[in-house]
């Protein structure tokens, strides 16, 4: 697996295929080896997977956590490529998911997550870049355990704030209003009974 996902598109794709975790049998947070073995991942698991996989070939195991208003955070792992910002990440939302390398920094690649974030509760405030190397030699890339260390840490993490106009979230809460009065969102696979479309 690590083999054939030797760049971040390909590591992308191997999340995409993924199952979403729904956590139907409790919480989780699996390491890459997890992962592997359920063939079903959240957000924060992709993330971890991922940044197995690209630390593999040389590239720093990098979290961007982005903070929302209502603690239900996403996390992508963030990655490099000729001087531009880009992701990798698995969500119910497609909107979510990872982006290519286009962004001059991790403030502009933050704030590309934060139109599809919006829903009644969902609003990103803040953002943290961290480097999982300063949490070894806990294993948090194949451990057969669920890692919670890793979501500690990134609660904890000192983000860093993203301000946007109240005007633009409102509008963006209006539009998720009209979307979930138009569609039975119960019925769409990214909400799946759940108040919320995150």
């Amino acid at each position: 697996m690590i083999a054939r996902c030797a760049t971040p598109r390909a590591a992308q794709r191997w999340i995409r295929s993924l199952n979403y975790n729904w956590e139907e049998d409790g919480e989780t947070l699996r390491s890459f080896r997890g992962v592997v073995a359920h063939q079903s991942a959240h957000c924060l698991e992709a993330a971890l997977a991922a940044a197995t996989v690209l630390e593999q070939h040389g590239r720093p195991p990098l979290l961007l956590d982005l903070e929302s208003q209502d603690g239900l955070d996403h996390v992508v792992c963030a990655f490099r490529s000729n001087g531009r910002w880009g992701a990798i990440g698995g969500s119910r939302d497609m909107g979510l998911w990872g982006r290519r390398p286009v962004f001059r920094s991790v403030e502009a690649l933050a704030r590309s997550y934060y139109d599809p974030y919006v829903d009644l509760t969902g609003r990103i405030v803040g953002y943290a870049l961290v480097d999982l190397r300063v949490l070894d030699p806990y294993d948090w890339r194949l451990s057969d355990r669920n890692v919670w260390k890793v979501e500690r840490f990134l609660i904890e993490v000192p983000h860093r704030p993203i301000h946007t106009d109240d005007r633009r979230y409102i509008r963006l809460r209006e539009c998720y209003r009209e979307f979930i009065r138009d569609h039975d969102a119960r019925d769409t696979p990214f909400t799946r009974g759940r108040k919320h479309w995150m």
